[in-house]
């Protein structure tokens, strides 16, 4: 499938976060098109409402995607999250099993979490691990220039691409 622009496709993942005692929880959302993080959140724990929350405010502040992307965790399998994406009208997509690069853009996000914040500057709690994803992905939206999408902003190339298809 060729995207060609934003908000056509967006991958959601959880990953998690080492910290001096203990771990906690990273959900993000990424535009596939313009590598832009449209939304992310911590949590202590991984339950399916947590992570459908954090879609929500992605969809009040950035619009609606056309087709949500994700692995298959229970998370991503439970009724709760498929019933909210159809009442959307928003198309699922769901790795295949063993298909490790169809998400191949939020994995390359999880390295560049890893290595330029986490493995850098490892939180001690959780007020810090928060405050630190915040700068990082201002950083990563509004400062960082991605070879993926032409060495270009991708808050640019997502709101440019919303503006010419508007």
């Amino acid at each position: 499938m060729s995207i060609t622009e934003s908000n056509q496709v967006w991958q959601i993942d959880i990953i998690y976060i080492p910290m001096a005692k203990g771990f906690m929880y990273l959900v993000a959302i990424i535009d596939v098109h313009s590598r832009f993080v449209v939304g992310w959140d911590i949590s202590n724990n991984m339950d399916a409402d947590w992570v459908l929350e954090t879609l929500q405010v992605a969809l009040a502040s950035r619009g609606k995607p056309q087709i949500v992307n994700s692995d298959q965790g229970s998370q991503f399998t439970c009724k709760k999250w498929i019933d909210y994406l159809k009442e959307q009208l928003i198309l699922i997509s769901m790795d295949g099993k063993g298909r490790a690069i169809d998400n191949v853009y939020i994995e390359r996000l999880w390295r560049t979490v890893k290595y330029d914040y986490v493995y850098f500057t490892p939180p001690e709690d959780g007020w810090q691990l928060y405050q630190g994803l915040k700068e990082f992905f201002e950083r990563y939206n509004n400062k960082k220039y991605h070879q993926g999408v032409g060495r270009q902003l991708p808050v640019a190339v997502y709101y440019s691409s919303l503006a010419s298809s508007a």
